[in-house]
């Protein structure tokens, strides 16, 4: 879709309700599914996170969105695909500056050029105790991205058409931190499958992009 296009359509979702929960289970094991509804009212000690869904105009002024691979480190959340952001320090004053710093360190976007559109619903992950907080934001001139070496293995860019596609929504068999090889809803994006937290949350992006695209 060209970016005008989306941009202008973009600013009706402001005003939509969240679809929440439901949509974020969509793209989760029934297992898990039953586990974050348990974790749901015991999550008063959880870390806080924020993270940025990033969408843009491409050279040819087509509309993509940002997704990092992490390097592979000693944790939980190694290796995987997700959204530029991380956990709330000291120094920031609410989680949207924590979601536009951490884009700035891991990406190398200025968050002075991100329009924030909305906050989407929070998400819990039970493995590593984080309580995320996602936001909706643009750019308006097609970005020259510059990984963080330290924590991005590499930057994929990937089509809103792409992203919006029935046909990359698939399964695949993982095993996680609540169960062995077990079979789990995944989205497959720019080469790579995302699943688990990442891909809940981007199913509320796509409820939501659903009604007014």
């Amino acid at each position: 879709m060209d970016f005008d296009e989306f941009a202008d359509r973009l600013s009706k979702i402001k005003n939509l309700p969240l679809p929440g929960a439901p949509s974020h289970y969509k793209m989760a094991p029934e297992v898990r599914v039953k586990e974050l509804q348990t974790y749901f009212k015991q999550k008063k000690d959880a870390r806080k996170a924020a993270v940025m869904a990033l969408f843009y105009p491409d050279t040819q002024h087509l509309t993509r969105f940002l997704l990092i691979l992490r390097k592979k480190y000693p944790g939980v959340h190694s290796g995987q695909v997700g959204f530029p952001g991380g956990r709330l320090e000291p120094e920031d004053r609410n989680l949207l500056q924590t979601a536009l710093r951490e884009t700035e360190e891991e990406v190398g976007t200025p968050g002075r050029n991100i329009e924030v559109i909305r906050p989407v619903s929070e998400l819990y992950i039970p493995p590593s105790n984080f309580q995320v907080q996602p936001y909706l934001g643009i750019l308006t001139q097609t970005p020259e991205f510059t990984k963080q070496a330290s924590e991005v293995e590499e930057l994929l860019e990937v089509p809103l058409s792409e992203f919006m596609d029935d046909g990359n929504i698939i399964a695949i068999r993982k095993t996680t931190s609540y169960a062995r090889d077990i079979e789990v809803p995944a989205y497959f994006l720019g080469g790579y499958h995302v699943w688990g937290a990442t891909a809940m949350m981007l199913s509320e992006i796509r409820e939501l992009f659903r009604k007014i695209l």
